[in-house]
């Protein structure tokens, strides 16, 4: 193999390396999001059947905005969804 060939061999796999890179911290990001979405989406679910018992009318419904935001900012997005409704309310 000559120079340019070795260089150009070296160059594609350094490329390759950081590409790998890359999609797998993406991949992190939407596994991370995926996950905090089904679970922000199961928090709203299980928090309003107990918020129905206890006979308080506050619920947040469960929609592409609020799995969004829940995924998002997870815990911290149910406690925002709720806080507003609570407003909302009174």
């Amino acid at each position: 193999m000559d120079r340019a060939g070795a260089i150009a061999t070296i160059v594609c796999v350094c490329v390759l390396v950081l590409l790998i890179g890359a999609f797998g911290k993406k991949a992190e990001w939407i596994i991370n999001f995926v996950l905090r979405a089904v679970m922000g989406t199961i928090g709203i679910y299980f928090l309003n059947n107990f918020l129905i018992v206890r006979d308080i009318s506050v619920s947040v419904g469960i929609n592409p905005m609020t799995v969004l935001t829940s995924g998002i900012l997870g815990f911290p997005g149910l406690v925002v969804l709720y806080g507003i409704n609570f407003f909302k309310v009174l």
